[in-house]
């Protein structure tokens, strides 16, 4: 008496068998060869390191607020504005007594007025007389053309926007 084995395989098996032995193929190709870099990737370019604002912006004498959107989904508020003086100022628009109302500032011909607690500045004190219910400082730097802020410096006042 013989017995006789016979092994058949279906059509899908083929499929199956033979796409198996593709991948593993090219997976020992790829392990033995690997990818060389084209060096024509895309170049991600970091987030900026300075923010900058037209200086003609600021030629009336109005403070302009902005918003910076910080990494961490911090929203920080800044006001920059031409003084009585002429000098180009800057400032987080938050003190070190009232920031927990985050009401912040606004401007009253030369005065910057805290919503809070309705103390008023002279516009030419800030960035010179800190802390207090003051502005408080946001440093700059002023071309002939424009206004520039640090981000580096911006995220300093992140501690003013934890509401």
């Amino acid at each position: 008496m013989s017995i006789q084995y016979s092994l058949r395989v279906s059509p899908r098996g083929d499929f199956l068998l033979g796409t198996s032995g593709l991948v593993l193929v090219l997976t020992l190709f790829l392990l033995l060869f690997p990818v060389q870099s084209s060096g024509k990737e895309k170049v991600v370019n970091p987030a900026p390191q300075t923010i900058t604002h037209p200086l003609t912006d600021f030629a009336d004498g109005k403070a302009r607020h902005f918003q910076y959107k910080t990494p961490r989904g911090k929203t920080v508020r800044y006001f920059i504005v031409r003084s009585s003086d002429g000098v180009i100022r800057a400032a987080f628009d938050a003190c070190d007594v009232c920031w927990p109302a985050g009401k912040g500032y606004y401007q009253e011909g030369d005065m910057m007025v805290c919503r809070n607690c309705g103390r008023k500045f002279p516009s030419n004190k800030v960035n010179v007389v800190t802390g207090g219910c003051n502005p408080a400082a946001l440093n700059r730097q002023v071309t002939q053309t424009q206004v520039i802020l640090q981000v580096k410096d911006i995220l300093e006042g992140e501690r003013y926007f934890n509401f």
